[in-house]
């Protein structure tokens, strides 16, 4: 499909290895389409013309793997990505898969579990760096409880902190190019999943020993599962100087973290983030973490990656004709009129300006009594997004 909305390299669209290669399992049924290995997702994201490709260390190394194994399998992997061009900018470790894990892993009560946490990830830190990622993410899936019985909330974030420290230290120490990101989500796989949001994420990070190190993961999904708005989270994140990287994907709120193919659910809360990144300039990955429906083959897992990357192409332009509208602008410079003068002397904190203020005449009844025309505005951007405008 060659249009204005086929990808580009310099549209940095990426995908997982686990979402292109999503066999269709769920809580009730089994997988529906084969499994095919990472070399051959590699072929088929290259079809499609995405920009790279992410993994967690066991979606290309299997867990149990022999050191011969691993070579091999990663001497592959790194083949197919020099015939195809694509590239690898972020990694990660499955720290929630295995049952070593089922109380967590580096918040895991039990010190074997937060040793063999550390082992893992280092050695998918070595292997993601092999690979040319400058970019780890950390999603703490089974980092939460069912039940606070179990465990302290302050040991938990204490253990957290330790865990990050020493593989902040262990990337310095081994002199590698690399930046943390954090990815928050409130609940699923446990009944609840500590630093349950971007915000608190960004407040977690002031506390380590090496802040500058490590950001933001956000993910539409587990911002909208708790019904909070993820545009609001990813201004926050860029605001703070830590939106490190992205996923991408879409969501009912208040359902179970569903994965949809970007844009899917929410279309208007879509153009808008398209239109932040695309407006303050992210020069960061756009990668999409979702899947295909479970009614889909290997075509239809095409049609769902191409559909994730033209939906994000599609936004971008229309977030173009957004800006340019006349009678948009012109009712956001309405909205946004200074009728009093009351923005001279509104400014940082002197003694004067305090004064100013205190005595400064404010006409409250006609401030209250002054409409926006934002239902007007609103509209106009549902006529561009439905194609009239």
């Amino acid at each position: 499909m060659a249009d204005n909305y086929s990808p580009r390299p310099e549209d940095k669209f990426t995908f997982g290895l686990w979402t292109v290669g999503n066999v269709g399992r769920d809580p009730f049924g089994e997988p529906v389409r084969s499994p095919l290995s990472p070399v051959a997702l590699v072929h088929l994201l290259a079809e499609l013309g995405a920009y790279g490709v992410n993994l967690h260390d066991n979606d290309l190394v299997p867990i149990d793997a022999t050191p011969a194994e691993r070579d091999r399998i990663v001497r592959d992997f790194k083949r197919a990505l020099a015939v195809t061009g694509l590239v690898v900018p972020m990694a990660t470790t499955n720290l929630f898969a295995d049952p070593a894990f089922k109380d967590g892993a580096f918040t895991a009560n039990d010190p074997g579990v937060r040793a063999y946490a550390l082992q893992k990830t280092m050695k998918a830190i070595d292997l993601g760096v092999e690979l040319g990622a400058g970019i780890y993410v950390f999603w703490g899936g089974r980092e939460g409880v069912e039940t606070d019985a179990a465990r302290d909330p302050l040991v938990a974030l204490a253990r957290f902190r330790d865990a990050l420290n020493f593989l902040t230290e262990y990337v310095r120490d081994q002199e590698y190019d690399l930046r943390f990101a954090l990815e928050a989500k409130p609940n699923e796989p446990r009944g609840d999943i500590y630093l349950a949001t971007t915000g608190a994420m960004l407040g977690f990070i002031e506390t380590l020993d090496h802040p500058e190190m490590v950001g933001v993961n956000p993910e539409v999904a587990h911002e909208q599962m708790a019904g909070l708005n993820f545009l609001h989270a990813v201004a926050q994140a860029w605001d703070a100087g830590k939106l490190f990287h992205i996923d991408l994907n879409d969501q009912f709120p208040g359902r179970y973290d569903q994965d949809f193919r970007f844009g899917a659910a929410n279309p208007k809360n879509a153009f808008f983030l398209v239109k932040f990144l695309e407006d303050v300039g992210y020069d960061g990955s756009r990668h999409f973490d979702a899947h295909a429906y479970r009614t889909e083959d290997v075509e239809g897992v095409k049609a769902f990656a191409r559909g994730c990357m033209r939906t994000y192409l599609i936004l971008k332009e229309k977030a173009r004709r957004w800006n340019e509208d006349a009678e948009i602008q012109g009712l956001l410079q309405e909205a946004n009129a200074d009728r009093d003068d009351a923005a001279e002397i509104l400014g940082p904190y002197s003694r004067e300006r305090a004064e100013a203020l205190k005595g400064a005449a404010l006409d409250r009844i006609a401030l209250g009594a002054r409409g926006l025309a934002y239902e007007r505005l609103d509209q106009l951007t549902t006529e561009i997004l439905l194609g009239v405008r």
